[in-house]
């Protein structure tokens, strides 16, 4: 499946929808995203993962990049992960760094 990243902002809060296969060939493009967000300087960073099918180590690359990116005072939420995405957090120890929820209004409302 093809990839794809879209970020948005919404009430001071930078969203990118995730959807598809996080792999090696897909990653600067969230990488590129997450830049685009970090310029906003958001208060939170949402990665809304429910339509993210696969991620690869390239992928977790990438989310430490955000983590470090978006410094200290920016929460990151992961939202609606699949399960095979989030066995790859979980597995890596990252989902100690961000808050994983099952909706998006979970994320703004925190």
């Amino acid at each position: 499946m093809s990839f794809t990243a879209t970020l948005e902002s919404r009430d001071n809060n930078a969203i990118i929808k995730l959807a598809g296969d996080l792999d090696a060939s897909t990653a600067a493009d969230f990488k590129s995203q997450v830049e685009a967000a970090a310029a906003t300087s958001p208060n939170h960073l949402v990665l809304d993962m429910a339509e993210l099918d696969y991620m690869a180590s390239a992928g977790l690359r990438v989310l430490i990049f955000a983590k470090q990116k978006m410094g200290q005072d920016v929460e990151i939420y992961v939202v609606a992960p699949q399960e095979l995405v989030l066995g790859t957090i979980e597995k890596t120890g990252f989902h100690h760094s961000v808050h994983i929820v099952e909706k998006y209004e979970e994320a703004v409302t925190a």
